[in-house]
């Protein structure tokens, strides 16, 4: 059920990123601009509509998407704290009992340090001096940066768990129905990449080629989620942890393979972070005098790192904060809003019913998984739990 739900999922979600991209380059052309974003495009989308109600309220568009490109991405942000001191802490605790025998089976005993939260305090000034970096096209080495040190460990992760793999007769087809407006959630919000989609393209030399790139990436991303989810739980079964890496043997090799991961979200982080920063700070920095703007941009900027800080240390079950996050904000910007946009802009100019079928079906499926993973998300939150407070933290991004 996992790998054919992610498939479809997959699917459906780049499917949408191809419609915003279509309907952002409809108003360009009839707008005669250079580029429009998320918000700009949901905005002239509504004015489009027949609907005079719409069209009356269509600024209301761009405040909806820019707060759940808000609330989406600063909870990728908050995720990458959990996961940079979740993993760091297994390392320096197993440091003195790691070895180089990989295959060894013997219990590890760990040497107690410092609690996960002061772990991300750590990071926290790294990460704030990081964000300072505000050109897209800088962001773009580290992004490379963190792409090839994900992928060197990502071939050491695949390696390991292909190897031995257990019976998988043992293993049930389907789990609980209960569980999966949890696993909607959280696989959408690992998706959900679609307010980087047109700031990516736009800062292409040659913005014709960003579908290709677009459907090529996201079929690789999607294919890897398969199977090293599949593989995985193949290979551990019942006692998979949030993150994989926290699965892997307690051996040199693979300590640093927690360290390489780590170091590409660590990067990562910034061009996640552009995103709400492009939103939130020019409505400071314009009501400040211009001697005032440099300083105002930066002050913001480390107030927001802060809050993902603040936000990581004091909710205790972030793996189901994940899954609220990815049912309420990351299933309206990337299953809900697309297709009603393409209604929108195209349904004057004529559509078939098959598209306004398909576009409705779509939304749909997106607002059930909106409720009901927003329902079992609240009610395990309130759920009281003896669950160490990081361990199913990073289910989002693997």
């Amino acid at each position: 059920m996992g790998p054919l739900s992610l498939l479809v999922m997959g699917i459906v979600a780049v499917h949408c990123m191809g419609i915003l991209v279509k309907c952002a380059h409809h108003f360009c052309h009839r707008l005669n601009k250079s580029f429009v974003d998320y918000g700009d495009t949901v905005m002239y989308g509504l004015e489009s509509s027949p609907s005079s109600w719409l069209r009356n309220h269509a600024h209301w568009g761009r405040h909806i998407v820019d707060f759940f490109l808000i609330v989406t991405q600063l909870g990728f942000c908050c995720v990458y704290f959990v996961f940079l001191a979740e993993n760091f802490k297994q390392v320096i605790e197993a440091a003195n009992a790691t070895t180089n025998d990989c295959h060894s089976n013997e219990t590890v005993i760990l040497t107690p340090t410092m609690d996960s939260r002061l772990y991300m305090l750590t990071f926290l000034p790294f990460l704030v001096l990081l964000v300072f970096i505000r050109n897209l096209r800088v962001l773009s080495v580290f992004s490379l940066l963190a792409n090839v040190s994900m992928l060197v460990s990502l071939v050491m992760i695949y390696q390991f768990i292909v190897q031995r793999i257990p019976d998988p007769s043992r293993l049930p087809l389907v789990a609980s129905w209960k569980t999966y407006p949890l696993f909607f959630g959280t696989a959408i919000f690992a998706f959900e990449g679609i307010g980087m989609v047109l700031p990516l393209e736009n800062k292409m030399k040659d913005p014709r080629k960003f579908p290709l790139i677009l459907y090529v990436g996201m079929a690789i991303i999607t294919a890897l989620y398969i199977s090293l989810g599949s593989l995985g739980y193949l290979q551990f079964g019942a006692n998979i942890q949030g993150s994989i890496t926290l699965n892997l043997p307690n051996c040199w090799l693979y300590q640093s393979v927690k360290l390489l991961y780590s170091f590409g979200i660590f990067f990562t982080y910034a061009l996640q972070f552009y995103v709400p920063a492009e939103i939130i700070v020019p409505f400071f920095v314009s009501r400040v005098p211009e001697h005032c703007e440099l300083v105002v941009d930066l002050f913001v900027r480390t107030m927001l790192v802060c809050l993902t800080c603040i936000l990581a240390v004091l909710i205790p079950r972030l793996d189901l904060v994940i899954s609220l996050v990815g049912s309420v904000s990351s299933s309206a910007l990337a299953l809900i809003i697309p297709p009603l946009l393409e209604i929108t802009t195209y349904y004057s100019e004529g559509m078939s019913p098959l598209t306004i079928t398909k576009d409705a079906l779509i939304s749909i499926l997106g607002f059930v998984g909106f409720v009901v993973g927003t329902y079992e998300a609240l009610y395990e939150l309130m759920q009281p739990s003896d669950t160490p407070i990081f361990i199913n933290s990073t289910s989002a991004f693997l």
